[in-house]
């Protein structure tokens, strides 16, 4: 693991670290705030998921979390969102597919399946690597995350509920079985059984049996995304069938932009650190 840069702010530190990862064969790149109760002690950690043609960078330069985290301890973590490099099967003419577009899943499907193993990295190979480099209790995760890494959060956490004590979204991708941007991206990981979806969808996940604490999901009413692919009145939907808890917000005004992103980070902190 190589550090590449170190950053004071609020009396932590932001760093941004690359390594070479087994789970997608290429050099990832990742970023790590630490606040400063972290100089002392294990801290909690919080994972954020960035959304289409993101890096990790978008939420770091954007995402005004330090302030906040650094008042409330928390270690934040922000990974990358595909594999990238020579080799690496992408289409660069499409946006919603390959490179920035990893959709937390294991692709099955060549010539992706050898390097689009996102989830993998996200729950197994990147968090063995921060308890072994880094200050941070591990018996206290939260992760949240916009749009694709919305989707990506919730679909995580309803697989891992033993794992993590908090999840949140902004305006996710709640059913990516069905929607426009997310169905072709799924087929061509994955293969064209549906059945195969359901593990990396929300929405399927709950009707199918998957269980979690509670949930927080901040959407904005004038997101141009709204109807076509996200829809979170469907993960409410089979949240309230399940008898599980879920806090929508629809924020009148709001599209899909860090603009909304940091008007309402500081409230998912806040949320998060009350259960981590």
């Amino acid at each position: 693991m190589k550090k590449l840069s170190e950053v004071k702010s609020h009396g932590g530190l932001q760093c941004v670290y690359e390594h070479q990862s087994s789970a997608t064969g290429t050099m990832m790149t990742f970023a790590v705030f630490l606040p400063p109760q972290a100089m002392e002690s294990r801290c909690p950690v919080l994972w954020y998921l960035s959304g289409l043609t993101c890096t990790h960078a978008n939420v770091m330069e954007k995402g005004e979390y330090r302030r906040m985290a650094a008042k409330l301890g928390l270690i934040v973590v922000c990974p990358d969102t595909s594999p990238r490099g020579p080799g690496v099967p992408d289409d660069p003419d499409d946006w919603q597919f390959g490179t920035g577009a990893g959709f937390y899943v294991d692709a099955t499907e060549a010539p992706y399946r050898g390097n689009y193993r996102m989830y993998n990295y996200v729950t197994e190979e990147l968090p063995a690597l921060l308890a072994e480099n880094f200050p941070v209790d591990m018996e206290r995760q939260g992760i949240f995350g916009h749009s694709m890494g919305g989707h990506g959060a919730l679909t995580i956490a309803l697989r891992n509920p033993d794992r993590f004590r908090s999840c949140s979204a902004f305006a996710p991708i709640v059913n990516p079985s069905d929607a426009e941007w997310s169905k072709k991206a799924f087929e061509r990981y994955l293969g064209s059984d549906k059945g195969a979806w359901r593990q990396y969808d929300a929405c399927a996940l709950v009707e199918d049996g998957a269980r979690f604490s509670g949930f927080l999901i901040d959407q904005g009413t004038a997101d141009s995304f709204l109807d076509s692919g996200l829809r979170p009145w469907r993960f409410e939907k089979a949240c309230r069938d399940a008898g599980m808890a879920l806090e929508l917000r629809m924020q009148e005004g709001y599209d899909h932009s860090y603009y909304f992103i940091s008007t309402f980070m500081e409230d998912h902190l806040r949320w998060h650190a009350e259960r981590l």
